[in-house]
This record gives C-alpha cells, structure tokens and sequence, in this order.
C-alpha cells in the first residue's frame, strides 16, 4: 500500500476532517456508505449535508480550538486483583457503554468510579474492547496497559453523536499522547470542550442531526 492509499483522518483548523481513502464508512443507521476517496466531514455541527462538510463553519466563524488539553490529558489507574484498569479522560465521550455492560465495576455514583475488585478480568476485558473512545485500557498484573483493538479499519457515524473512528491514524495539532489510532472519537457537534475528541457534550445540549 503506498502513502497516498493509507488511511488517515487530519483535522483543519476551524473547518472539517479531512478523511482519505477511509474504507468503510457506515451512515447513523447502520448502513453502509460508499466512501469516496478523499471526503471533508464536518466538525462544526451545522452542515445541511451531514456528515459532509458545506462550508458553513465559514459563515458560523467555527472555532475549533479546544481547553487546555495538555492539563487534562492524565491517566488514571483503578488496581484491581488481577488485573488494572486505566482510564483517559480527556479521550472519554461519556457514551456510557462502560456502565451499561458492567455496573458493578463502572459507576460514576461511586468514589471511586472504576472498582476492578468488582468484576471478573474476562467481563473487564470485554467492556474495554466496546468503549468506542479508547479512553479505557486494561493491564494484567506485570503486564503494560493494552486494550483490545477492533477488528476492521472504518468510521461509524453516530446517529446525533460523533464520528467513531477505528484503526485510522489521526493528524492533528491537539493529539493526545495516550491515545490510539485503535479506536477514538471525533466531535461532529462542534461544542466539545476537547476537540478534536468528542467529550459528550453533544448528548448534554441535545444536539440532534437536524441542527
């Protein structure tokens, strides 16, 4: 594969995502969409064409810049028995998958809010894998912090949500240093106080498809 045919996703300042050779792209309902070989998605939420960019973060006057990542970009360890779990924040979009699968373990009414103890390393390992931002990592005893990476390369579009993006590298100025091109998510609403990551705020406004 030569450089023009790898995949990857570089985020332009205050505009869209410029995705190239991306090699599958599922639409909000799950269908398939026919990629085409370069595409500009847009980030600032008020597109008419959605998920293409329209131009309309020009006339908006988007803002693309995000808070002081860098003061939030810290992992977390919760130590369990056999084994850890870590967790990024910042890299975090509140999608919930965590607490929904595994309640016992990741409860945010709980202090701490990860408790390892809880829960069997195999049911761990299992919500790892579905956290769709890689803001969640697991480490055996003795072994480095690992998540279990998706099977297939593509991007998922969340219906009223954000770009969930897997085995694509990522361009961009803000990127963290503790994620993965495995799996992390891109804010498609425009209000995210973590851009280019999603941090839920989509959810928190009501941010719909239709705006």
């Amino acid at each position: 594969m030569s450089d023009e045919e790898i995949p990857i996703i570089a985020v332009r300042p205050d505009a869209f995502l410029r995705a190239a050779n991306i090699p599958n792209l599922k639409d909000t309902d799950g269908s398939q969409i026919e990629p085409r070989p370069v595409m500009a998605l847009c980030r600032c939420g008020k597109s008419a064409n959605k998920p293409y960019c329209d131009g309309t973060h020009k006339k908006v006057g988007y803002d693309g810049s995000s808070d002081d990542n860098a003061a939030r970009d810290k992992v977390y360890t919760y130590e369990g028995q056999d084994l850890d779990v870590h967790y990024s924040k910042l890299l975090c979009s509140h999608a919930g998958e965590c607490g929904a699968r595994l309640k016992a373990v990741f409860d945010p009414a709980q202090r701490p809010w990860i408790q390892p103890q809880n829960g069997t390393a195999e049911k761990i390992m299992e919500v790892v894998k579905a956290c769709p931002s890689g803001a969640l990592r697991y480490s055996l005893k003795g072994a480095t912090a690992q998540q279990i990476p998706p099977d297939a390369a593509g991007v998922e579009i969340e219906k009223n949500g954000p770009f969930r993006v897997s085995n694509i590298p990522l361009d961009a100025q803000d990127f963290s240093p503790n994620a993965t091109p495995a799996k992390y998510v891109l804010c498609r609403c425009g209000l995210s106080k973590n851009k280019p990551f999603c941090d839920g705020t989509h959810h928190d406004v009501g941010w719909t498809d239709e705006d």
